[in-house]
């Protein structure tokens, strides 16, 4: 079975078990019907995935890979913030009458700061370090910048990367701020896997252990009964993701270089609503 089933299984069974319910806060989100989103949420869930072992993607229901990745190469590689240039449309109601989502996500990742050695964005410095000088553990990237946040549509979500090299195994930390567990958990440990995977190509390193550290890890109140369901299905097996074996620099990968053999979900008709 998908080990990513198994995680999944496992965090939404605490929180729905042992879970704290802010329905008596005042919360930020809400649905679009302008009720309150309130949830049931644990603190401070971490997660290991071993990308030599398997792709961590579920098969409960399908995590749409392509538009997933297309949503990592716009923040990391394109290092964008016009949602007109995705794919999908899952940033529409963050963009503001430009069609952005103002100075957030890859807008950050694309901003240049001065080092000791030249001036670089943070992709751009990771990427050096990775290659001249492995043994550091100042490979770090932040999207959270307090200076912006008044101009960013919403503040990041998954909003920090830490990379760390072990001979040649290329290993790394995703701090996330907020995770909604239902419509976004899944999807955003595929994005990292597949740049983690991109980062170790680019670097003639292999990728090893992703971890995922998630601060307020919660569902929905409206999203309770589809957990519900899900958790009533038996997990298959993980599929094997399959990459260009041609493409070796990080900016050359495009959405078609990453593939999934064998994926084979369950099927997910449900509309899951988004809270705003």
């Amino acid at each position: 079975m998908s080990y990513a089933d198994t995680v999944f299984i496992q965090v939404c069974r605490d929180i729905l078990a042992t879970g704290f319910r802010d329905d008596g806060l005042s919360v930020r989100p809400h649905w679009a019907d302008g009720t309150p989103a309130h949830t049931i949420k644990k603190f401070g869930i971490v997660n290991r995935y071993d990308l030599r072992e398997e792709f961590p993607i579920m098969t409960l229901r399908r995590t749409y890979f392509k538009s997933c990745v297309d949503e990592l190469l716009w923040i990391w590689q394109k290092k964008s913030n016009d949602v007109r240039q995705l794919q999908s449309h899952i940033w529409d109601a963050w963009a503001d009458e430009q069609g952005t989502i103002g100075k957030a996500y890859g807008y950050q990742l694309g901003v240049k700061h001065r080092y000791r050695d030249g001036m670089y964005d943070q992709v751009d410095r990771v990427l050096k370090d990775l290659r001249e000088d492995p043994a550091s553990r100042r490979m770090v990237t932040s999207l959270y910048n307090h200076h912006d946040l008044h101009e960013m549509g919403l503040a990041p979500c998954a909003w920090s990367m830490t990379f760390n090299v072990s001979g040649n195994v290329l290993n790394a930390v995703l701090n996330q701020r907020s995770q909604d567990m239902l419509t976004a958990s899944n999807w955003n440990v595929c994005q990292y896997a597949v740049l983690l995977h991109m980062m170790a190509r680019a670097s003639g390193l292999v990728a090893g252990e992703l971890l995922h550290v998630i601060a307020d890890c919660h569902i929905y109140d409206r999203h309770i009964p589809l957990v519900e369901e899900l958790l009533t299905r038996t997990p298959r097996p993980a599929p094997r993701l399959v990459i260009d074996p041609d493409v070796t620099g990080f900016y050359d990968f495009t959405v078609d270089s990453f593939r999934l053999e064998g994926y084979d979900p369950w099927a997910f008709d449900e509309k899951i609503e988004v809270a705003i």
